[in-house]
């Protein structure tokens, strides 16, 4: 795949340079992008291009994840929600 970025929505960037951005050296902001705010598509995407163990790394060590988002990812993954970075701060705040 030559850039994953053409086929994502620039929306999901508004705060960035897209056209500065790499595939790889972004990739967790880009994975991060699309599992918030991007569709079945783009989630496939992303799936083939850097992989799932990648993708799972990287959602387990992100500092948010909105309730549905988690809940849809933990089911997904088969990863118990307590193995998410957001949901320890999270319980831990409470």
């Amino acid at each position: 795949m030559e850039n994953i970025l053409q086929h994502i929505n620039p929306v999901y960037f508004w705060d960035i340079d897209i056209s500065k951005m790499d595939a790889q050296k972004n990739q967790r902001l880009i994975i991060e992008r699309v599992i918030n705010f991007g569709n079945s598509d783009e989630l496939s995407l992303i799936m083939n291009f850097y992989g799932k163990e990648t993708i799972m790394n990287t959602i387990c060590c992100l500092n948010f994840l909105d309730d549905k988002t988690l809940n849809f990812f933990s089911l997904y993954f088969k990863i118990p929600k307590k193995q998410f970075k957001c949901y320890s701060k999270k319980q831990s705040i409470n």
